[in-house]
C-alpha cells in the first residue's frame, strides 16, 4: 500500500495510522481488528448504493462475500475538525468477492471519530470515478 504524504500534526499522523491498519484488517479478513477499529453505530457505503453495518462489514468480510485481495491508496487527504475527520483517497483494489476475481477503482470518503484511546470508523462512502 502507497499513500502519499505530507507534513501531518499529531492527530492526522493518528488517523493516517488508523487507515492503514484498517485497511491491512480488510485485506485480512482480521474480525478482531476490523471490530476495534470501527464503530458499532457505522454505516459503510459502497459504490453500488449498499449501505451496510458495522455486523454486515464484518460479516461480508470474514465469509469471502467481499474479498480484498490487494488495496491500494493513493492521493490521501486527511482534515481533522476536534474529534472528526474526514479522509479522502483513491482506491485501487484487487478482490476475489464470493470467488470471483476483479479489480476495482473507487473514491472513497471516510469519516473516522475520535474516542477516548483511538480513532475509529464512523461512516464511509464509496463512489465510481468518472467516466473520461
Amino acid at each position: 500500500m502507497s499513500i502519499s504524504a505530507m507534513a501531518q500534526s499529531k492527530e492526522e499522523t493518528e488517523v493516517a495510522q488508523a487507515v492503514t491498519a484498517l485497511t491491512k484488517a480488510m485485506t485480512d479478513a482480521d474480525t478482531t481488528q476490523l471490530s476495534k477499529l470501527t464503530s458499532a453505530h457505522l454505516s459503510y457505503g459502497h459504490s453500488s448504493g449498499k449501505v451496510q453495518t458495522q455486523a454486515e462489514f464484518i460479516h461480508s468480510l470474514a465469509t469471502g462475500e467481499s474479498d480484498f485481495v490487494s488495496i491500494n491508496l493513493t492521493e490521501q487527504t486527511i482534515t481533522v475538525s476536534g474529534t472528526t475527520a474526514l479522509v479522502r483517497h483513491t482506491l485501487a483494489a484487487t478482490t476475489n468477492d464470493s470467488g470471483k476475481p476483479g479489480t476495482v477503482k473507487l473514491y472513497i470518503l471516510l469519516v473516522w471519530q475520535k474516542t477516548k484511546s483511538h480513532w475509529i470508523l464512523l461512516g464511509r462512502q464509496a463512489i465510481k470515478p468518472p467516466v473520461s
